[in-house]
């Protein structure tokens, strides 16, 4: 019986950061808000890597992920995703120009970024609500951290 191994955790800007997944694909990451939470390496394959690319990111040397990610439960789900991971790093697009742009709602641009379950690397932070202004975002500290991502991208 093979087991799960324990999750990655790393310090980052924003807090901890948790890598979850095995040796083959990462299925979650999570932006803590516990500052009890330490940090722990794991021996996946995937989630080491991870790691070095999160680190990369917060330390401006990446600008594209390239990390095997568990595959979403719906076809359209994936279609959001990836049009989700297709804005560019330090460009954002609003919840009705990404819905135009992948034949959807933005309810449903709103959704999908809601339900990410791969924060940063999926950026639906670069998904801002009407006029520019900021809206929600489900990581970490909500809209702040949010505002310190898109920051740190305008840099």
């Amino acid at each position: 019986m093979t087991y799960a191994p324990d999750p990655a955790r790393i310090a980052t800007p924003i807090g901890i950061v948790t890598i979850c997944g095995d040796d083959a694909a990462i299925t979650s990451i999570t932006i803590e808000t516990d500052p009890a939470i330490r940090q722990v390496e794991s021996p996946a394959a995937a989630l080491r890597e991870a790691a070095v690319q999160l680190h990369a990111y917060f330390a401006a040397r990446l600008l594209h992920f390239d990390l095997p990610l568990a595959p979403a439960a719906t076809t359209r789900g994936q279609a959001l995703r990836d049009g989700i991971a297709a804005i560019p790093f330090g460009e954002t697009l609003s919840y009705g120009a990404l819905a135009r742009q992948l034949g959807s709602a933005p309810r449903a641009v709103g959704q999908a970024c809601a339900r990410n379950p791969f924060p940063i690397v999926i950026p639906c932070h670069r998904v801002l609500a009407a006029q520019g202004q900021l809206g929600a975002y489900s990581g970490g500290q909500g809209p702040r951290t949010k505002q310190w991502l898109l920051t740190h991208e305008q840099r």
